[in-house]
């Protein structure tokens, strides 16, 4: 298939022009997907001090904690975000901070954490 030099143009000009939506620069989202490791025997224990703190916060899109099927101690917790800046406003909240306090006796270990940028999916409501 041939597109025209025209096209091509009008394609260009037009793409950046998406970018803001009613004179707001529109921002990306932010992921993270990270592995815990609970120590022996509490990661149900872990999971429920995490699923607990994660009521209603500003800018949340999407956060699930998953158990590892092959590792007994080890969870996955995949988050969206309408910002970077919505994620580490959720730091500072009360209920945040006292999960954190609360489940970092669980934690033996943070093995693996991956930063990415969705666009889009399932159960990711943007605008809420």
């Amino acid at each position: 298939m041939k597109i025209s030099r025209r096209t091509a143009l009008t394609t260009v000009a037009v793409v950046p022009m998406l970018e803001s939506v009613a004179g707001q620069q529109k921002t990306s989202m932010y992921g993270l997907i990270g592995r815990m490791k609970a120590h022996p025997g509490k990661r149900d224990e872990l999971a429920a001090i995490l699923l607990e703190s994660v009521i209603d916060i500003r800018g949340c899109l999407n956060y699930i904690v998953a158990n590892d099927s092959k590792d007994p101690d080890a969870l996955w917790v995949t988050e969206v975000w309408e910002s970077e800046a919505d994620h580490q406003a959720s730091l500072a909240l009360p209920t945040v901070r006292e999960a954190i306090s609360k489940g970092r006796p669980f934690i033996a270990a943070f093995d693996q954490q991956f930063v990415t940028q969705p666009i889009g999916g399932v159960g990711i409501k943007k605008g809420q």
